[in-house]
């Protein structure tokens, strides 16, 4: 088969057109006209030579998943449900803001994690996206949204906080941010980019090494015992491994501050002691709050604290001198908020044995 071009970063691209008798600036056009202009054609990249161009319709393809679904929600916010292959599908959010566009996308079709209070986890894991299907997930909102009637909206922040734990598929995350900050792709800056990760900290260390960009840790515990209940991942890398972690990322971060992800559960982690021990975490890494409200689905066990409990539990963190942040709920009528996100994936963890719709966990 053909190669996608989807999958190639810059270093990559360059070694595909060595190796058909291209110099590198070849290259540079190329990422260009597929990431800058949206064009899958090789028929229409004007200043490609006739005879390269009839080579790679031969040769190679830009070739995204199929979209399948596309909905909008009274906020604005929109949601792509996105076929990746013959039993899996993913979604993608758009978040349009005053300031900015927000796309979360996903990087693996499940998630192996098992965290106690996510719909995607208990549910399974069946593979690692590639590259293509990552970089897919923005090349595809670009170019609809290009089309929208009511005048271009544009990404200009990616998340990667959909479906699947990101550091558990560098291989083909960090071509893909790489992508994402080429001036000759989309040129964003590192501090736009936010990678969200439940706490793998080989991967926050080759993360660091290889493509730093923003980072956010799905905390959801102020303490071990309470955290190896809700993130299983906490038995393996208990929060002093993870504390250390952050603040080696710190060293290369464009940011000068990890992002903590809190979500808030009725009566499990809400608790005024609950934010006094995380004003403690605090005084051991540079950090902000994103507290989230929860949002339930069928089976969960979990409840959303109630708004005056969230606040409470805000106000003792800025008394603190914390920045704390609660999350708005965006796209709930199209199933896009928070704990919302859905795909179908063919469970090969045995956790379910079939093939399931999933919720998945919107860790933004």
């Amino acid at each position: 088969m053909n190669d996608n071009l989807l999958d190639f970063d810059a270093q990559a691209m360059e070694r595909y057109f060595a190796r058909l008798g291209q110099k590198p600036f070849r290259a540079r056009q190329v990422l260009r006209w597929i990431h800058q202009c949206g064009e899958p054609d090789f028929a229409r990249m004007s200043d490609l030579a006739k005879d390269l161009r009839a080579k790679l319709m031969l040769a190679a393809r830009v070739e995204p998943p199929a979209v399948v679904a596309d909905e909008v929600a009274a906020d604005g916010t929109r949601k792509w449900l996105l076929k990746v292959d013959g039993a899996n599908s993913i979604e993608s959010v758009f978040i349009p803001e005053d300031d900015r566009g927000t796309l979360c996308v996903s990087s693996q079709a499940g998630c192996v994690l098992d965290c106690a209070f996510c719909s995607t986890g208990k549910q399974g894991f069946n593979r690692n996206l590639s590259t293509a299907e990552i970089i897919a997930q923005l090349w595809l909102a670009n170019r609809l949204l290009a089309r929208d009637p009511k005048g271009r909206r544009v990404v200009t922040n990616v998340v990667l906080m959909g479906m699947g734990e990101p550091l558990l598929n560098l291989d083909a995350v960090i071509p893909a941010l790489r992508l994402m900050l080429d001036d000759n792709a989309y040129g964003l800056s590192r501090r736009r980019v936010t990678v969200s990760t439940s706490g793998v900290v080989p991967g926050m260390d080759r993360l660091r090494a290889e493509c730093p960009v923003a980072l956010a840790v799905s905390l959801h515990a102020p303490n071990d015992a309470l955290r190896d209940r809700l993130v299983p991942l906490n038995r393996k890398y208990p929060l002093r491994e993870l504390i250390k972690a952050c603040n080696r990322y710190l060293e290369q971060a464009p940011r000068d501050f990890v992002t903590f992800e809190y979500v808030m559960l009725e009566g499990v982690n809400d608790c005024d002691d609950h934010a006094r021990e995380l004003t403690a975490i605090a005084r051991r890494v540079r950090c902000k709050f994103n507290l989230i409200p929860f949002n339930p689905f069928p089976n969960s066990g979990f409840r959303r604290s109630q708004p005056g409990r969230i606040r409470a539990f805000a106000e003792i963190l800025r008394r603190a001198g914390l920045t704390a942040t609660i999350r708005k709920t965006r796209g709930e009528g199209i199933d896009a908020a928070c704990g919302q996100l859905a795909g179908d994936v063919a469970d090969r963890t045995r956790r379910s044995g079939r093939k399931i719709h999933r919720i998945t966990e919107l860790r933004a």
